[in-house]
């Protein structure tokens, strides 16, 4: 129970281990060193962190777990504290020299830290080794042999808007790309309309459940049953990676080529941010240097089921036995990941209601492909112009 002079912060995270056990356990270690102190998290789902604005959940909690898109919106806003004023500038420098990938630059937005990267993902490849090794198949290493596996019905992927758009953008990502290098178009026709009939090509050799799967689902899917061997693009859960998690175990690695050159996949991840209305900063800034910081990063939040945002976590050793190597064979393909656009209003274009959804209809039902590129250009003018 709290006393009269305990100091109580209130945190919201997503209900996934994931996402919320590392939290849980975070918070215990720190009310054990700092006596005085209650943190409580509560959890609630991916979508309905997406369908309440970042206002109202800063508003009543001290501590958000927060994806990147919002750190525009965090800027223009005033929900949130800036890092650096809760943080030292030497705790700054290490999380960016040490980020995976482009996580740490995520939250930095208008020349402002909005958040500590605690959580790094991105869509990776995932497969059952006994399934795949029973067919004498290996995984596959180009798009093409992508394709001849999923015409064995061997292969699943997430289908709801928020990973269509996520693939969209995954696929027009080249070297040679515009995406989102103008403010009145998302990319180039040309290359548009090539990624939607990619998709359209894909999808048609899955079943059409895929289309209600986010990544978790495929993922239980994957392990609940013997269905599917593989999956080419999902944000990746080192969960699944671990021994007596699931059914069976995954194994996970980096994505295909395309053309001769890796795919660059979406950058998703999470971050802990501090609500500017906290009446504890002081206390919140502390609690948020201990759970982004290497030593519990590398331990105690990968030990809890967490992700960890920190690259000292990923090349640890320990941490690559106790996940049959998830953290270091997925690392390259975070390091290239690309990193969608922050603008204040980017998760309106992004979100179940967003630009995945002419893209899913495409991929579902086909289409002509260049009124969908006017549709999601269309989309894409009025979030830029519609904030958050």
């Amino acid at each position: 129970m709290s006393g009269p002079d305990t100091i109580d912060l209130k945190g919201i995270t997503w209900n996934h281990t994931r996402g919320l056990v590392p939290m849980v356990a975070a918070a215990q270690r720190f009310e054990e060193l700092n006596p005085g102190v209650r943190i409580s998290w509560k959890k609630r789902s991916l979508q309905e962190f997406a369908d309440q604005p970042l206002a109202e959940l800063g508003a009543r909690y001290d501590l958000l777990v927060i994806d990147h898109p919002w750190a525009g919106f965090a800027a223009t806003s005033g929900v949130l504290t800036p890092m650096e004023e809760l943080v030292s500038a030497e705790f700054l420098a290490d999380q960016a020299a040490n980020s995976v990938g482009p996580s740490h630059e995520s939250y930095r937005y208008g020349d402002r830290q909005w958040a500590l990267a605690i959580d790094a993902a991105t869509p990776v490849a995932a497969w059952r080794r006994d399934l795949l090794e029973a067919r004498g198949v290996a995984p596959p290493e180009t798009w093409e042999d992508l394709l001849a596996l999923a015409r064995e019905g061997l292969v699943i992927m997430p289908g709801i808007p928020q990973d269509t758009i996520m693939n969209f953008y995954m696929l027009c990502a080249r070297p040679e790309s515009d995406l989102f290098a103008s403010e009145e178009i998302v990319v180039s026709d040309e290359l548009g309309v090539i990624a939607l009939e990619q998709l359209r090509e894909l999808a048609s050799l899955q079943p059409r459940e895929i289309f209600e799967m986010n990544p978790i689902a495929v993922y239980e899917a994957m392990t609940r049953g013997d269905d599917y061997a593989y999956c080419p693009f999902a944000y990746g859960y080192s969960n699944y990676a671990r021994a007596g998690y699931a059914r069976r175990v995954l194994h996970f690695g980096d994505v295909v080529s395309l053309d001769g050159v890796p795919l660059r996949t979406t950058l998703g991840g999470t971050g802990l941010a501090v609500s500017s209305g906290c009446a504890h900063p002081d206390v919140a800034g502390r609690f948020a240097e201990f759970v982004a910081g290497p030593e519990y990063q590398r331990t105690q939040f990968v030990e809890n089921g967490g992700q960890p945002g920190h690259r000292a976590a990923w090349t640890d050793p320990e941490n690559d036995r106790r996940t049959h190597d998830y953290f270091g064979n997925t690392l390259p393909c975070l390091d290239r990941a690309y990193l969608r656009p922050r603008y204040p209003g980017s998760l309106a274009f992004q979100d179940r209601d967003g630009g995945g959804v002419p893209i899913r209809e495409f991929m579902m039902d086909g289409g002509d492909p260049k009124a969908v590129m006017a549709t999601l250009n269309r989309m894409y003018r009025e979030s830029r112009s519609g904030g958050a």
